[in-house]
C-alpha cells in the first residue's frame, strides 16, 4: 500500500512540474525608472493627427510630450521608431475578459455572472483574473486595456476599467465600477419549427418581455426614492449600487441590438436622468438620427458577423460604423467573437476602414472613442502630453493583419513583455525542427 501511494505522490509531482514548465513565464514589469524617448516614429496620436518623424517623451509613466523635429533629451533611454508606426494603447470597451477563460466548455473557468435578476451590487472587478492566457495574447496585439464588465438576465452588475499588466486585481484597476451594466430582453416574437412547420412559443414572450422592462424600471424608481431620503432604516445594497448613475459618476451600458430595445434605453435613461451607452447596436444605423439628437454613444460589439435581419445587405455590419460615425454618433469598436477571444478588434476596424470610415477615425474608435465613453479620456485613449504612457509600437499597420507585428508596448511607462504561450511554443518547435 505504502508503494501504491507512494508512486501516486511522484506521478503528481511529476504532472505537476510538467504543467508548471508550460506556463509562460510572463510577470508585470516593474515602474518606470529613466526618462524614455520614442524616436523617428509614424505617431498616430489618436485624434485624427499624424505626425512623421516624431518623438514622444514619458516619464513617470506620464508622457511629457509628443513632437516633429525636437531631440531627446540628455540622458534619456531611447527607443529608435525608425519605419515603424506609434499607437496609443488599444482599449477593449466591453469584455470578459479575465471573468471568462474557456468558455461553457469549462464551468469552472467561468465567474461571468450571478443567480438572479437584479445584481446590482455586483463588483465585475473582484473576479477579474490577472493570470488569463488570454491577456498576454491580446497585449501582443496592441490591446492595453479593457472595460470588464458582468452578465446576467436584467441588472447584471458593476463594471471596471482595467489595465493589462497587473498581479492582481487591485494593482490592475484603472477605474473602478465605473459602469452598471442591463440587458433589455428582445422584444421580437420568435416561432419554434419542427418538421418543418413553424408554430407559437405556448407562453406570450412580448408580455414577458415587457414585464422585465417594467421590472427594470421599477427597480429604478424605487432607486431613486431611497436617494431622495435623508436617513435610511437600512441601506439596500442594491440601491447603494446605483447611487453613481444617479449622481453622474456612473454610465448605464445597456445591451440591445434591436431597435426597439435601443428605444427604451433612451427613454429610460431620459426617465431617470442617466448618460446611457448602447452595447451591441446592429439594428443602430436605422435610428442613427435620434442616437445622436440624444447624444446616445454605441459600442458596435461585432462587425464579423451576419446581418441581423433577411432584409438586411450582406455587408451591413461592415458599412455600420461608418454609417454612425457620419449620423453623429460616437463609436467604439469591439470583438465579442468568443472564437477569436477579443483580438481581432484591429482588424474589426481595418474592416471599418475598408467600408467607409476614415482609417484614423477607425484607430480613434478603439482608442480615443472609447476613452471618451468610459470617462478615462482625460488620462488616456491618445498621445498628448499629461496622459498616462499607454503607447505600442508596430512594424506596420495595426489595422492589418500583415502590418500588426507588435514590437513594443508601455503601459503606465512601463516596458511590458509581449511574450506569451503561442510566442513559446513557436519557439519551442522552431528548436525541435531546426526552422531558422
Amino acid at each position: 500500500m505504502q508503494n501504491k501511494y507512494s508512486t501516486l505522490l511522484i506521478l503528481t509531482l511529476a504532472l505537476f512540474n510538467t504543467t508548471t514548465r508550460a506556463q509562460e513565464t510572463v510577470y508585470p514589469a516593474g515602474p518606470q525608472k529613466n526618462t524614455t524617448a520614442i524616436v523617428h516614429g509614424t505617431v498616430h496620436v489618436g485624434n485624427g493627427t499624424v505626425l512623421t518623424d516624431a518623438t514622444i517623451v514619458f516619464s513617470n509613466g506620464k508622457i511629457t510630450s509628443v513632437a516633429t523635429g525636437v531631440p531627446a533629451p540628455a540622458g534619456a533611454t531611447i527607443v529608435d521608431a525608425t519605419g515603424k508606426q506609434v499607437y496609443p494603447g488599444l482599449i477593449l470597451p466591453s469584455t470578459d475578459l479575465g471573468l471568462v477563460e474557456i468558455g461553457s466548455g469549462v464551468r469552472g473557468s467561468n465567474d461571468l455572472q450571478e443567480i438572479g435578476e437584479n445584481n446590482a451590487n455586483i463588483h465585475s472587478i473582484v473576479s477579474y483574473n490577472t493570470d488569463s492566457k488570454v491577456i498576454n495574447n491580446l497585449r501582443a496585439n496592441g490591446v492595453l486595456l479593457a472595460h470588464v464588465a458582468p452578465e446576467g438576465e436584467l441588472i447584471e452588475g458593476q463594471s471596471s476599467v482595467v489595465q493589462l499588466d497587473a498581479w492582481n486585481y487591485e494593482d490592475a484597476a484603472y477605474k473602478k465600477d465605473m459602469g452598471q451594466y442591463i440587458t433589455i430582453p428582445s422584444l421580437i416574437v420568435r416561432t419554434r419549427g419542427g418538421r418543418g412547420m413553424m408554430r407559437p412559443q405556448s407562453s406570450d414572450p412580448l408580455k414577458e418581455a415587457m414585464d422585465k422592462v417594467e421590472t427594470i424600471k421599477k427597480f429604478f424608481t424605487e432607486a431613486k426614492a431611497y436617494m431622495q431620503e435623508k436617513t435610511h432604516v437600512a441601506n439596500n445594497l442594491k440601491f447603494e449600487a446605483v447611487r453613481g448613475l444617479f449622481e453622474g459618476k456612473q454610465k448605464l451600458f445597456v445591451r440591445a441590438n434591436e431597435v426597439k430595445q435601443i428605444l427604451i434605453a433612451i427613454d429610460l435613461g431620459k426617465t431617470f436622468g442617466f448618460s446611457t451607452v448602447i452595447v451591441g447596436g446592429s439594428e443602430s444605423f436605422q435610428i442613427a438620427s435620434i442616437l445622436a439628437d440624444n447624444k446616445i454613444p454605441v459600442i458596435i460589439s461585432n462587425e464579423h458577423a451576419l446581418p441581423a435581419t433577411e432584409d438586411d445587405d450582406v455587408d451591413q455590419p461592415y458599412k455600420l460604423p461608418a454609417q454612425l460615425s457620419k449620423a453623429g454618433v460616437l463609436i467604439a469598436l469591439n470583438d465579442e467573437n468568443d472564437k477569436a477571444k477579443h483580438m481581432n478588434i484591429s482588424f474589426n476596424a481595418g474592416t471599418a476602414a475598408a467600408y467607409g470610415l476614415d482609417r484614423e477615425a477607425a484607430l480613434s474608435a478603439m482608442t480615443l472613442n472609447t476613452a471618451k465613453i468610459l470617462g478615462i479620456d482625460d488620462r488616456t485613449g491618445s498621445l498628448e502630453a499629461g496622459k498616462d504612457a499607454n503607447i505600442v509600437i508596430s512594424n506596420g499597420d495595426i489595422l492589418d493583419m500583415r502590418g500588426n507585428q507588435v514590437i513594443k508596448a508601455f503601459i503606465q511607462g512601463r516596458d511590458i513583455s509581449l511574450d506569451n504561450k503561442q510566442k513559446q511554443l513557436n519557439e519551442r518547435f522552431k528548436q525541435k525542427y531546426k526552422i531558422n
